[in-house]
């Protein structure tokens, strides 16, 4: 292919993408197909000859899109959104074109240093301190990770590494493996899997903490379990503290918690996933109050800013603690601007070494948005996920389980977990609407979360007297069958 085709073909696909976007909804949300599905439809092997794009082309509609779970729908309400724009889709092709890894600042420099200036943006859109900004000469300042499950994980590194290094200096006598035995990490019994997984891979222990009636976690089960810990010989080193739980998008007391953490030596990390979009909002930004005990932050534009995935945001009060734990300097990485020390290499930042112009994309959505805009996304979900909280709350057969507070309603039907299992089994099935659950302590709760960008009142409704029905259906059946026994 060259430029000439590149051209015309490029055009096909912009044209074929904004029709895919445009006519989402007459898609059935979640695909028919069973696993394996696509291995029958495709040759063995690759072809020995070049193929032409036509061919490529049309394979899309039969191979790949039968197998698609539309994310970007309006009648999906699974996990939590996935961002998705038109100024993002423009920036990332651009990105692709560009295609630079830009691991050290002469890899690049723009990709870099747009980097850094993007996430102080964003910082002062949701009133980070100070601290955490990069600024001209500062001390922290942020960096795109691909996930949030990479930042809690470069967190964690980063804080074991600072804790056996101080460990070491006030008790020589001990050796790296006595220390790393002895590390503890902390976070809430509604943390996300990927904390845990976090200690699974930096080789130490992780413990839950409990949560209250509200899925919070207060100051003071934290400090039972330190107070036990510490008492047993054992060395707390981090605590993750979730603003916006998957399960619920309940929220952890940072105000109790940041001192704690301060007085005894943990990093507090803040994993605020999906709710860290709605900050830039002043009617949300008081869930991050104690923001300033904390030694790292993230969150997650490719969920509900409007940024497509990968761009997950995380800052830093010292960039010299991440720097510290990864850095290492083979000649041909070095390059003659590091003296002047105001050089950012990000693959200090990072567990990967390569990294992509992602910047451009939270540019491109910044600009063309502008703060309002994003505003409007976030309350216009708010007040949807409002909407459907109040069309439960009129059937009596229904509950909510959890606190509405953003962009997620948890409820289920009054009743056992099986009749809830098969609630869930028949939405699901019926493919007309997409939702997952969660566990609530003992219940089975059904997640109906506001994803997709274009998302209106009229398909919140359908979902509702689509569950509904369903729901009278199954309570007939169950009734039957009750009788029956």
């Amino acid at each position: 292919m060259d430029a000439t085709e590149f051209r015309k073909r490029g055009k096909e696909m912009v044209d074929y993408v904004a029709d895919y976007l445009e006519k989402i909804e007459k898609r059935q949300v979640f695909p028919d197909v069973e696993p394996g599905y696509l291995r029958t439809l495709i040759p063995d092997c690759a072809p020995q000859d070049p193929e032409s794009f036509e061919d490529v082309f049309k394979d899309i509609e039969k191979i790949i899109m039968p197998g698609v779970t539309h994310w970007h729908s309006p009648y999906f309400f699974a996990y939590f959104p996935s961002a998705s724009s038109f100024p993002a889709l423009l920036a990332d092709m651009l990105c692709g074109g560009i295609g630079c890894v830009g691991f050290s600042w002469a890899a690049s420099p723009a990709c870099t240093e747009l980097e850094t200036v993007m996430l102080d943006w964003l910082g002062k859109m949701i009133s980070l301190p100070e601290e955490f900004l990069a600024g001209r000469d500062g001390q922290g300042g942020g960096v795109i990770q691909g996930s949030a499950s990479e930042a809690t994980l470069v967190a964690l590194l980063a804080a074991r590494t600072k804790t056996i290094r101080r460990v070491r200096s006030e008790k020589p006598e001990l050796t790296e493996a006595d220390i790393m035995g002895r590390l503890v990490a902390y976070a809430s019994d509604q943390a996300h899997s990927s904390v845990e997984r976090a200690a699974l891979i930096s080789g130490v222990k992780m413990k839950s903490v409990p949560s209250d009636d509200t899925f919070a976690v207060h100051g003071s089960a934290l400090k039972k379990i330190l107070d036990e810990d510490k008492a047993s010989g054992l060395i707390p080193f981090f605590f993750c503290a979730t603003l916006g739980t998957t399960p619920c998008c309940s929220f952890d007391k940072l105000l109790e918690l940041g001192p704690i953490c301060n007085k005894e030596n943990i990093w507090m990390h803040i994993d605020a996933a999906y709710a860290g979009s709605a900050f830039i909002c002043p009617e949300f930004r008081h869930f991050l109050n104690g923001v300033e005990f904390a030694d790292s932050f993230n969150f997650n534009p490719h969920k509900w800013l409007l940024v497509n995935f990968d761009c997950s945001a995380m800052w830093v009060k010292k960039r010299s603690d991440l720097i510290g734990a990864f850095k290492l300097e083979p000649l041909y990485l070095q390059h003659h601007h590091q003296e002047s020390g105001l050089i950012t290499d990000y693959r200090h930042w990072q567990i990967p070494l390569g990294r992509r112009f992602r910047s451009l994309k939270l540019w491109f959505v910044l600009r063309m948005y502008g703060v309002t805009g994003l505003q409007e996304h976030i309350r216009k979900h708010v007040r949807l996920s409002h909407q459907f909280e109040h069309l439960v709350l009129q059937d009596e057969r229904f509950e909510i389980c959890a606190e509405v507070v953003l962009g997620l309603v948890c409820f289920r039907l009054k009743g056992s977990n099986e009749l809830n299992k098969a609630l869930l089994k028949s939405i699901n099935e019926a493919k007309k609407i997409h939702l997952v659950p969660c566990h609530l302590r003992e219940k089975f709760v059904l997640r109906f979360a506001i994803c997709s960008r274009t998302v209106e009142s009229t398909h919140v409704k359908f979902a509702w007297q689509h569950i509904s029905q369903l729901a009278t259906e199954l309570l007939k059946t169950w009734e039957q069958n009750h009788q029956q026994q």
